[in-house]
Protein backbone atom coordinates (compact mmCIF):
# COMPACT_ATOMS: atom_id res chain seq x y z
CA UNK A 1 0.00 0.00 0.00
CA UNK A 2 1.07 3.50 -0.60
CA UNK A 3 0.75 6.18 1.75
CA UNK A 4 0.63 9.93 1.11
CA UNK A 5 0.22 13.07 3.09
CA UNK A 6 -1.77 15.78 1.63
CA UNK A 7 -2.95 19.55 1.86
CA UNK A 8 -4.31 21.62 0.15
CA UNK A 9 -6.53 24.66 0.20
CA UNK A 10 -9.78 24.08 0.96
CA UNK A 11 -12.93 26.54 -0.95
CA UNK A 12 -15.55 25.38 1.70
CA UNK A 13 -13.20 26.20 4.97
CA UNK A 14 -10.92 28.81 3.66
CA UNK A 15 -7.72 27.53 5.34
CA UNK A 16 -5.37 25.02 4.65
CA UNK A 17 -6.56 21.38 5.46
CA UNK A 18 -5.08 18.26 5.51
CA UNK A 19 -6.29 14.79 4.21
CA UNK A 20 -4.42 11.29 4.47
CA UNK A 21 -4.61 8.34 1.93
CA UNK A 22 -3.96 5.06 1.85
CA UNK A 23 -3.98 3.41 -1.75
CA UNK A 24 -2.78 0.08 -3.02
CA UNK A 25 0.61 -0.01 -5.02
CA UNK A 26 -0.81 -1.31 -8.42
CA UNK A 27 -4.13 -0.02 -9.36
CA UNK A 28 -6.34 -1.90 -11.74
CA UNK A 29 -9.63 0.50 -12.49
CA UNK A 30 -11.31 3.11 -10.14
CA UNK A 31 -11.01 2.17 -6.55
CA UNK A 32 -13.53 1.06 -4.02
CA UNK A 33 -13.32 4.18 -1.26
CA UNK A 34 -13.51 4.00 2.40
CA UNK A 35 -13.75 7.42 4.07
CA UNK A 36 -12.61 6.83 7.55
CA UNK A 37 -13.37 9.65 10.30
CA UNK A 38 -11.43 10.47 13.84
CA UNK A 39 -13.40 11.58 16.76
CA UNK A 40 -13.59 14.75 18.93
CA UNK A 41 -9.82 14.86 20.50
CA UNK A 42 -8.15 13.47 17.20
CA UNK A 43 -7.26 14.33 13.52
CA UNK A 44 -6.82 12.76 10.42
CA UNK A 45 -2.77 10.79 11.39
CA UNK A 46 -4.99 9.30 13.96
CA UNK A 47 -6.31 5.96 12.60
CA UNK A 48 -2.56 5.72 11.31
CA UNK A 49 -1.00 5.87 14.35
CA UNK A 50 -3.45 3.77 16.42
CA UNK A 51 -4.11 0.85 14.53
CA UNK A 52 -2.61 -1.29 11.48
CA UNK A 53 -5.46 0.39 8.88
CA UNK A 54 -2.60 0.31 6.19
CA UNK A 55 -2.54 -3.32 6.58
CA UNK A 56 -6.00 -3.93 7.02
CA UNK A 57 -6.89 -2.54 3.86
CA UNK A 58 -4.43 -4.12 2.03
CA UNK A 59 -6.00 -6.89 1.98
CA UNK A 60 -9.67 -5.23 0.40
CA UNK A 61 -7.08 -3.65 -2.21
CA UNK A 62 -8.97 -0.09 -0.79
CA UNK A 63 -8.21 3.37 -0.85
CA UNK A 64 -9.08 5.16 2.48
CA UNK A 65 -9.82 8.45 2.58
CA UNK A 66 -8.59 10.09 6.09
CA UNK A 67 -9.12 13.71 6.47
CA UNK A 68 -8.95 16.49 9.51
CA UNK A 69 -12.20 18.26 10.71
CA UNK A 70 -11.20 19.65 13.91
CA UNK A 71 -13.88 19.93 16.97
CA UNK A 72 -16.63 20.35 14.08
CA UNK A 73 -18.80 16.97 14.40
CA UNK A 74 -19.30 17.00 10.71
CA UNK A 75 -21.18 20.13 10.57
CA UNK A 76 -21.78 23.67 9.41
CA UNK A 77 -20.53 24.82 12.41
CA UNK A 78 -23.36 27.88 14.29
CA UNK A 79 -19.77 29.33 15.05
CA UNK A 80 -17.25 27.88 12.80
CA UNK A 81 -16.27 26.83 9.46
CA UNK A 82 -18.44 24.67 7.24
CA UNK A 83 -17.28 21.10 7.81
CA UNK A 84 -20.11 19.53 6.61
CA UNK A 85 -20.13 21.37 3.08
CA UNK A 86 -16.38 20.34 3.15
CA UNK A 87 -16.81 16.55 4.42
CA UNK A 88 -20.07 15.97 1.92
CA UNK A 89 -19.12 18.20 -0.93
CA UNK A 90 -15.84 19.17 -1.53
CA UNK A 91 -13.61 16.25 -0.16
CA UNK A 92 -15.14 13.82 -2.30
CA UNK A 93 -14.46 16.07 -5.06
CA UNK A 94 -11.44 16.73 -4.66
CA UNK A 95 -9.80 13.43 -3.82
CA UNK A 96 -10.98 12.08 -6.48
CA UNK A 97 -9.40 14.64 -9.24
CA UNK A 98 -6.43 13.85 -7.70
CA UNK A 99 -6.71 9.64 -7.08
CA UNK A 100 -8.23 7.05 -9.62
CA UNK A 101 -11.44 6.59 -6.85
CA UNK A 102 -14.47 5.19 -7.72
CA UNK A 103 -17.72 7.46 -7.96
CA UNK A 104 -20.09 4.97 -7.99
CA UNK A 105 -22.49 4.62 -5.07
CA UNK A 106 -21.38 0.77 -4.61
CA UNK A 107 -17.48 1.80 -4.34
CA UNK A 108 -18.10 4.06 -1.49
CA UNK A 109 -18.63 3.50 2.62
CA UNK A 110 -17.55 5.57 5.39
CA UNK A 111 -17.10 4.61 8.72
CA UNK A 112 -15.57 6.58 12.03
CA UNK A 113 -15.42 6.33 15.68
CA UNK A 114 -17.14 8.49 18.42
CA UNK A 115 -17.73 12.11 16.49
CA UNK A 116 -16.62 9.71 13.14
CA UNK A 117 -18.80 7.21 13.92
CA UNK A 118 -21.45 10.21 13.99
CA UNK A 119 -19.93 11.46 10.78
CA UNK A 120 -20.39 8.29 8.77
CA UNK A 121 -24.19 7.78 10.04
CA UNK A 122 -24.88 11.42 8.59
CA UNK A 123 -22.88 11.07 5.59
CA UNK A 124 -25.21 7.58 4.42
CA UNK A 125 -28.38 9.18 6.12
CA UNK A 126 -28.09 12.30 4.35
CA UNK A 127 -27.08 11.21 0.99
CA UNK A 128 -28.09 7.15 0.66
CA UNK A 129 -28.00 7.39 -3.27
CA UNK A 130 -23.90 8.15 -2.40
CA UNK A 131 -22.82 5.56 -0.33
CA UNK A 132 -23.31 1.70 -0.06
CA UNK A 133 -22.75 1.31 3.41
CA UNK A 134 -21.66 3.11 6.75
CA UNK A 135 -20.35 1.74 10.31
CA UNK A 136 -20.25 3.85 13.51
CA UNK A 137 -17.81 2.93 16.14
CA UNK A 138 -18.58 3.77 19.71
CA UNK A 139 -20.34 6.72 18.27
CA UNK A 140 -21.82 9.73 19.61
CA UNK A 141 -24.97 9.21 17.50
CA UNK A 142 -27.63 11.20 19.97
CA UNK A 143 -26.15 14.79 19.55
CA UNK A 144 -29.38 16.50 20.91
CA UNK A 145 -28.58 14.76 24.42
CA UNK A 146 -24.96 15.94 24.12
CA UNK A 147 -26.07 18.88 23.72
CA UNK A 148 -27.83 19.13 26.92
CA UNK A 149 -25.05 16.92 28.81
CA UNK A 150 -20.93 16.80 29.06
CA UNK A 151 -20.03 18.71 26.24
CA UNK A 152 -22.73 21.40 25.90
CA UNK A 153 -19.77 24.32 25.57
CA UNK A 154 -18.75 22.00 22.68
CA UNK A 155 -22.30 21.17 20.99
CA UNK A 156 -23.18 25.13 21.07
CA UNK A 157 -20.16 26.03 19.22
CA UNK A 158 -21.15 23.67 16.52
CA UNK A 159 -25.01 22.69 16.40
CA UNK A 160 -26.56 26.02 18.42
CA UNK A 161 -29.23 25.06 20.79
CA UNK A 162 -30.51 21.71 21.81
CA UNK A 163 -33.76 22.93 20.40
CA UNK A 164 -32.10 24.26 17.27
CA UNK A 165 -30.38 20.84 16.86
CA UNK A 166 -33.55 18.73 17.34
CA UNK A 167 -34.99 17.51 14.04
CA UNK A 168 -32.95 19.30 11.95
CA UNK A 169 -30.20 17.93 9.22
CA UNK A 170 -27.59 17.42 11.99
CA UNK A 171 -30.29 15.04 13.94
CA UNK A 172 -29.05 11.55 13.54
CA UNK A 173 -32.80 10.33 14.31
CA UNK A 174 -34.63 13.01 12.32
CA UNK A 175 -32.47 11.81 9.27
CA UNK A 176 -33.03 8.33 9.93
CA UNK A 177 -37.26 8.77 10.00
CA UNK A 178 -36.48 11.03 6.55
CA UNK A 179 -34.52 8.01 5.02
CA UNK A 180 -37.07 5.57 6.18
CA UNK A 181 -39.53 6.64 3.80
CA UNK A 182 -36.81 6.66 0.52
CA UNK A 183 -35.89 3.28 -1.91
CA UNK A 184 -32.42 3.46 -1.59
CA UNK A 185 -31.23 3.23 2.15
CA UNK A 186 -27.39 2.31 2.79
CA UNK A 187 -26.52 -0.46 5.14
CA UNK A 188 -25.68 0.73 8.46
CA UNK A 189 -23.37 -0.96 11.07
CA UNK A 190 -23.32 0.09 14.72
CA UNK A 191 -21.13 -1.28 17.69
CA UNK A 192 -20.55 -0.33 20.97
CA UNK A 193 -18.63 -1.53 24.04
CA UNK A 194 -20.94 -2.12 27.02
CA UNK A 195 -19.12 -0.02 29.27
CA UNK A 196 -18.53 2.63 27.16
CA UNK A 197 -19.82 6.00 28.12
CA UNK A 198 -21.73 6.32 24.40
CA UNK A 199 -23.75 3.27 25.31
CA UNK A 200 -27.17 3.97 26.76
CA UNK A 201 -26.89 6.90 23.22
CA UNK A 202 -26.52 3.64 20.63
CA UNK A 203 -29.19 2.02 22.62
CA UNK A 204 -31.63 4.14 22.13
CA UNK A 205 -30.30 4.96 17.91
CA UNK A 206 -30.37 1.25 17.33
CA UNK A 207 -33.63 0.78 18.63
CA UNK A 208 -34.95 3.85 16.71
CA UNK A 209 -33.45 2.41 13.31
CA UNK A 210 -34.41 -1.40 14.17
CA UNK A 211 -38.18 0.21 14.77
CA UNK A 212 -37.94 1.65 11.21
CA UNK A 213 -37.18 -1.33 9.81
CA UNK A 214 -33.61 -0.30 8.28
CA UNK A 215 -30.88 -2.42 7.39
CA UNK A 216 -28.60 -2.28 10.58
CA UNK A 217 -26.07 -4.70 11.74
CA UNK A 218 -25.71 -4.06 15.23
CA UNK A 219 -22.78 -5.78 17.44
CA UNK A 220 -21.85 -4.84 21.13
CA UNK A 221 -19.35 -6.91 23.63
CA UNK A 222 -17.67 -5.51 26.48
CA UNK A 223 -15.02 -2.85 25.99
CA UNK A 224 -14.91 0.89 26.55
CA UNK A 225 -14.17 4.31 24.61
CA UNK A 226 -10.33 2.95 23.81
CA UNK A 227 -8.14 2.52 20.90
CA UNK A 228 -7.83 -1.70 22.01
CA UNK A 229 -11.65 -1.75 20.49
CA UNK A 230 -11.33 0.29 17.70
CA UNK A 231 -8.32 -1.34 15.91
CA UNK A 232 -10.46 -4.87 16.34
CA UNK A 233 -13.82 -3.50 15.25
CA UNK A 234 -12.16 -1.52 12.40
CA UNK A 235 -10.74 -4.97 11.06
CA UNK A 236 -14.82 -6.27 11.28
CA UNK A 237 -15.76 -2.75 9.63
CA UNK A 238 -13.75 -3.81 6.76
CA UNK A 239 -15.04 -8.05 6.24
CA UNK A 240 -18.49 -6.51 6.24
CA UNK A 241 -18.40 -4.28 3.74
CA UNK A 242 -20.18 -4.79 0.70
CA UNK A 243 -17.07 -4.04 -1.97
CA UNK A 244 -17.99 -5.32 -5.26
CA UNK A 245 -15.51 -8.42 -6.71
CA UNK A 246 -13.97 -8.44 -3.09
CA UNK A 247 -11.13 -10.90 -3.47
Amino acid sequence: MAFLQCQFYSNSLEIMTSVNVILPEKIEGPLPTLYLLHGLSDDHTVWGRRTSIERYAAEYQLAVVMPAVNRSFYTDMAYGAKYWTFISEELPERVRSMFPLSPEREYNFAAGLSMGGYGAMKLGLSHPDRYAAVASMSGAVDSTRLTRDEFVNDMTYMFGTADQLKNSSNDLFALANQVSTKGVVPLLYQCCGTEDFLYEDNIRFRDHLTQLGLALTYEEEPGEHEWGYWDWKIQRVLSWLPIPNRK
